[in-house]
């Protein structure tokens, strides 16, 4: 039906109940695990340099292929090392020569990283200040063998919190992305005071000594409580007239991250994983930045999938454009979110 047709959706969009799934995913633990980008950002010849809630941090690969993270800044006098090269594994300055394998040294101490085989995390203890995990927490996804991912990565002027919040509110899919949504309906959403779950002592990673290895894998996190999520029917257009109609889940397993898991229909299993990865530290001076890191894991059993995959290359770059195309949107809702918030009136 046209767009100005369809059923109105702002009384079901309590702001009390976005701001509580809000202040639920708010408290559950991060491990102060930060998402940094794909994995495939990081490539064997050259560092990745990253400014994370304040921090300048630099990543690389050494022989093995693993990463390595740390401080950005070369501990001699200051040379941004994301600007210098990789020989070997080890990167070397390109400043004076120091040279870091990964190991602590002249004062440069490296943080625990991890590559989950799609996207990067660093920890940093000192700007989450929770107790540390050994891993983040990464919901379940789709056998790496039989999944299409690809990555797309955006800023916006705004926090976290503003991200997470356009992700909780499922209700504005249809009225803002008609051109990606219609037949939007949420069967269901949380109480406002519906249980927190997921908490620290729960989590299989905790642990304040705990270590990150830098391999790969899916990592111990887990989705959070199925109760606690927002389910929705929808259909995603295609061409013209055609539609693909699913049943999908919001939840959120830590305070950065949304996820979105569809689980009935066209792509059952495949989830999009929504990391909003602060730039700025908290309470610096200007407007706050924040990353948008957005994974689409897609997966499906039907024969053609297959040749998707093969074809990878080519729709790869189509699935970023289509997640570029939302978060245009979807950023513009979260700094109007955040310019209200610091002003005074944001009516939620």
């Amino acid at each position: 039906m046209p767009w100005e047709r369809q059923r109105p959706t702002w009384r079901e969009a309590s702001p009390a109940l976005i701001a509580a799934a809000l202040k639920r995913a708010q408290a559950r633990p991060s491990g102060n695990w930060y998402v940094v980008g794909a994995s495939a950002a990081l490539r064997g010849d050259r560092p990745l340099g990253r400014t994370v809630a304040g921090t300048e941090v630099v990543l690389w690969r050494d022989e093995d292929g693993r990463p390595q993270a740390g401080p950005g800044a070369c501990p001699h006098l200051g040379a941004p090392l994301r600007r210098s090269p990789v020989r070997c594994g080890t990167l070397v300055c390109h400043w004076h020569g120091l040279a870091l394998d990964g190991r602590p040294f002249a004062g440069w101490k490296p943080y625990p990283v991890h590559d989950d085989g799609v996207l990067l995390w660093v920890r940093l203890d000192h700007a989450g200040g929770e107790e540390p995990l050994e891993r983040p927490v990464i919901p379940e996804r789709p056998a790496p063998d039989s999944a299409l991912p690809a990555v797309w990565t955006g800023f916006g002027r705004c926090e976290p919190e503003d991200v997470v919040a356009n992700r909780l509110d499922p209700w504005h899919g249809a009225w803002f992305h008609p051109y990606s949504f219609v037949d939007l309906t949420v069967t269901r959403a949380p109480e406002p005071d519906a249980a927190t779950g997921g908490g620290a002592d729960s989590h299989p990673g905790a642990g304040p000594d705990a270590n990150a290895d830098g391999g790969t894998g899916s990592g111990g996190g887990t989705d959070a409580d199925a109760d606690d999520g927002f389910v929705v029917d929808v259909s995603f257009k295609v061409a013209g007239r055609a539609v693909v109609p699913v049943r999908a889940v919001f939840t959120a397993p830590e305070p950065r991250t949304v996820v979105m898991r569809i689980t009935e229909g066209e792509g059952e299993g495949s989830v999009v994983e929504t990391h909003a990865t602060p730039l700025t530290a908290p309470g610096a001076a200007g407007p706050p930045r924040t990353a948008v890191v957005e994974a689409v894991i897609a997966g499906s059993d039907r024969k053609g999938f297959a040749l998707a995959r093969a074809a990878a290359p080519l729709v790869r770059p189509l699935m970023r454009a289509a997640a570029g195309r939302l978060w245009r949107d979807d950023l513009a809702y979260a700094e109007r979110r955040w310019s209200l918030r610091t002003t005074g009136r944001f009516p939620g």
